[in-house]
């Protein structure tokens, strides 16, 4: 089973983009982040086109989730808990069926929490804590589950192609790092760094400085893992073209395959 995620940055965008993608991967599960659209502005046809079905958790203009399945889903939740009246739009989870048992995947747009030192870092380090009590749960069903998405964390300094540069940006500050690190400690696996310990695997270029030609990248968008979907992971990959097509999301997708 193929497992993804891609940060599209307006699906309306790149609709074109995600068809031929799905068609040419042909992954099981993909969860999307930054749609930037509500359920009825969501491409359905297009999508649908390929053979997936799309579950929305929309927001007009900003954030947005979508989870994509060539199989039957149950949703499982549209929102992280505890979230008092948060309506910003990051989290969708969904359960599918397979010969090895369930699979639960998360879809996890995080915060970006810049510029440090406001009410938008303090709201990124708390929906962390939140992402680590949902995740807490999940441990507790002892299955399979994977958490994707765009988690704006460098985990570490080989994740960010100039640290210092980088010294005062959210990404990669101790306490986002911190936060990561406690929810992989849970018991988690990165699924990146199962395979490639030590590269530089970035999974983002900025539009800006001619990032994308220079390789000035970051990797911020993460496949987290179960201890029982660990046992079963067998490749990982970072689809980089898609970044060097015209008109394309600033992310690429980062997609694992579970022997199931």
């Amino acid at each position: 089973m193929k497992i993804a995620t891609w940060n599209v940055n307006s699906v309306r965008k790149r609709a074109g983009h995600l068809a031929a993608w799905l068609k040419a991967a042909q992954p099981d599960v993909v969860v999307l982040q930054e749609i930037k659209a509500q359920e009825a502005q969501f491409p359905r046809l297009e999508i649908e086109a390929t053979g997936y079905k799309a579950e929305i958790v929309g927001q007009k203009g900003f954030n947005g989730v979508a989870l994509l399945a060539r199989h039957p889903v149950e949703i499982t939740a549209r929102a992280l808990p505890d979230g008092d009246g948060d309506e910003q739009a990051r989290y969708i989870e969904g359960r599918v069926a397979t010969p090895a048992g369930p699979l639960t995947v998360g879809g996890i747009y995080l915060p970006n929490g810049n510029p440090i030192g406001t009410d938008k870092f303090a709201y990124k380090i708390t929906w962390m804590d939140r992402l680590i009590q949902r995740t807490r749960q999940l441990l507790e069903r002892e299955e399979m589950f994977v958490l994707g998405g765009d988690y704006n964390v460098c985990p570490t300094e080989l994740d960010v192609y100039n640290p210092k540069a980088f010294a005062n940006d959210a990404l990669c500050q101790p306490q986002s790092r911190a936060a990561l690190r406690t929810l992989l400690n849970l018991g988690l696996t990165d699924a990146v760094r199962a395979f490639d310990l030590d590269g530089a695997c970035y999974t983002f270029w900025d539009y800006q400085a001619g990032a994308w030609a220079k390789n000035w990248g970051l990797r911020i968008d993460h496949l987290l893992l179960s201890p029982q979907a660990a046992d079963r992971l067998s490749a990982v990959g970072i689809d980089k073209t898609e970044r060097g097509r015209p008109d394309a999301s600033d992310h690429v997708p980062v997609w694992c395959e579970l022997e199931v």
